[in-house]
């Protein structure tokens, strides 16, 4: 028959405590290792994070700098149409004062209020007056 042997409950023991000894020096060894380690990976994300913002501003930039220079070539074609516009208004009024005079008329009568006074010469080029309008009591 087969003899059956007693557990050393001591030798398990003592194995139990000897292997916590060693996680907990291994941990104390690995740990300023995973500190440097997890240092380096953020010193990682945040140069990542610096250089995406950097060229979302280069980006930025030259976005702007297009715009500008589009917008100054719309302009320049504006002010070349204002140019011709006023060439050719200036043509058909060149020695014609009775429309310039027209317009003027015009131009006044259209902006004014109640209380402004326009003189319109006649003929004569003597004006119509009407001093006493304003002295309603």
């Amino acid at each position: 028959m087969s003899e059956q042997r007693e557990p050393n409950y001591a030798a398990w023991g003592i194995s139990g405590i000897l292997a916590i000894c060693l996680l907990a020096t291994g941990g104390m060894v690995g740990c300023p290792h995973y500190t440097v380690y997890r240092q380096r990976l953020a010193g990682a994300a945040l140069l990542a994070h610096a250089q995406s913002a950097k060229e979302v501003a280069v980006a930025e930039a030259r976005a702007k700098m297009e715009s500008s220079k589009l917008l100054a070539e719309a302009e320049v074609e504006r002010a070349k149409g204002v140019a011709k516009a006023n060439e050719i208004i200036g043509a058909s009024l060149k020695d014609n004062e009775a429309y310039l005079r027209y317009l003027w008329i015009i131009d006044v009568a259209g902006a004014g209020t109640d209380k402004t006074v326009v003189y319109i010469p006649t003929e004569a080029n003597i004006p119509i007056l009407e001093a006493g309008r304003f002295l309603k009591k």
